[in-house]
C-alpha cells in the first residue's frame, strides 16, 4: 500500500532539566508563574509528527511519501530522509519562512513543558491531496498534527475521494473547537490517541464513545507505559503491553514511532495485535534514543526482544517486516 504522511515537518529543540517540575509548580500560584529552567543539555534534532513517521516507515522498509511544508533550510533533513527511504517530492517549500521549530524541556519524570513555532507548516493549508492523487497512488493518508486548516482541508479531500485515512490530531485538539474535531475524525479508517488526547476529544466533541465508534472504523489509544488499547469496527477490544524499555532517556516522538510501526504492521496484513506489537517495538526504540529520528533497526536484537516482551509465535509473525 501507498501511505501518505500530511503533518508537521519540524526541527526539535530538546533540552533536560534535572530535576521534576512537579516540584516547582506550585498549584496555588499558576496565575502567577514565571519560571526559568536551567538546563543540563541541548540536542537539535530533525523532527515533526510527519518526519518521525515518515522516517520509520522508512526505516522499516516502506517508501512513504511526505506531505508537508518546510523552509528553505530543509535541504540537508530532506537528503536525510531521502537516504532513508522517504519520497519528499511533494513537499512544499516555502520562500518566506523557516522551518517549523520544536522546543522542549524534559525532566526526571518524563514530564515536558514544550513550544511549537509553526514557520513555514501554516503554509501546509496551500497542499492540495486531491491533486497529488490525480498523479499518485494514495492508499491511506495519515492526517496528523499541523496547521489546523491544512488538517481540515486534507481530512475533507481525502472523504471526498474516497481515500482512507488515518485521524491522527494530537497536540491540536487544543487549538481546536468541538466542530472542527468532528471533522476531522469523521469517517476515519483509524482513529490516534493518546489517553489524554481520548479525554480531550470526547469533552469537546460531546460525544459519547459508541457516538465516536460510529465514525471511526479502528480506535487506536495509546496508554504510556500501560501499552495501549485497540477497539475494532465491530466492538472488539485488543490490550497489547508495551516491549520493556532497558533506559529511558527521551519521551520525544514515542507516539509518531508507534503509529508508523502499527501502520506498517496492519497495512502489510498483520492483525491488530500483532501490528501493536510491531509498533510497541520501534516506540522503545525511540524512547531509549536521543532524537526522534537517530534510532536504529538491528534485526536480530528486536526479534529477541519481541520474543521476550511477546513470545516466538509474535516474533516469528512480524519477522518479514523487519
Amino acid at each position: 500500500m501507498s501511505i501518505a504522511v500530511s503533518a508537521s515537518i519540524a526541527t526539535d529543540h530538546l533540552m533536560r532539566f534535572p530535576g521534576r517540575f512537579a516540584d516547582v509548580l506550585l498549584a496555588d500560584q499558576l496565575d502567577h508563574v514565571s519560571l526559568s529552567f536551567l538546563v543540563d543539555d541541548l540536542q537539535i534534532r530533525r523532527g515533526g509528527v510527519a518526519g518521525n513517521i515518515a522516517y520509520a516507515m522508512g526505516v522499516l522498509n516502506r517508501t512513504p511519501l511526505l506531505v508537508g511544508a518546510v523552509g528553505a533550510d530543509f535541504a540537508e533533513y530532506r537528503a536525510w530522509l531521502e537516504r532513508h527511504g522517504v519520497d519528499c517530492s511533494t513537499v512544499h517549500v516555502s520562500d518566506r519562512a523557516h522551518t517549523a521549530r520544536f522546543v522542549c524541556t524534559t525532566d526526571d519524570d518524563m514530564a515536558q513543558i514544550a513550544s511549537f513555532y509553526p514557520g513555514a507548516m501554516s503554509e501546509a493549508r496551500d497542499i492540495s491531496v486531491a491533486e497529488l492523487a490525480e498523479t499518485r497512488q494514495l492508499d491511506l493518508v495519515l492526517v496528523g498534527a499541523n496547521d489546523p486548516e491544512a488538517m481540515l482541508r486534507h481530512t475533507e479531500e481525502c472523504r471526498e475521494l474516497g481515500i482512507p485515512f488515518a485521524a491522527d490530531p494530537s497536540q491540536q485538539l487544543a487549538r481546536l473547537d468541538g466542530d472542527q474535531a468532528v471533522r476531522l475524525i469523521d469517517g476515519a479508517a483509524y482513529l490516534f490517541t493518546n489517553k489524554y488526547e481520548w479525554a480531550l476529544l470526547l469533552q469537546k466533541t460531546g460525544l459519547s464513545e459508541d457516538e465516536i465508534a460510529k465514525r471511526v472504523g479502528i480506535r487506536v489509544t495509546t496508554l504510556s507505559a500501560d501499552g495501549v488499547q485497540i477497539v475494532d469496527k465491530d466492538g472488539t477490544e485488543v490490550h497489547v503491553g508495551v516491549v520493556p524499555e532497558r533506559t529511558k532517556v527521551e519521551p520525544t516522538g514515542v507516539g509518531d514511532a508507534f503509529r508508523a510501526g502499527f501502520l506498517t504492521g496492519h497495512t502489510a496484513g498483520l492483525s491488530l495485535e500483532r501490528s501493536a506489537q510491531l509498533g510497541s517495538l520501534v516506540a522503545v526504540l525511540v524512547l531509549e534514543t536521543m532524537g526522534t529520528q537517530e534510532w536504529t533497526l538491528n534485526k536480530d536484537e528486536a526479534l529477541e526482544r519481541l520474543t521476550d516482551a511477546y513470545g516466538a509465535e509474535a516474533a516469528n509473525d512480524i519477522k518479514p517486516l523487519l
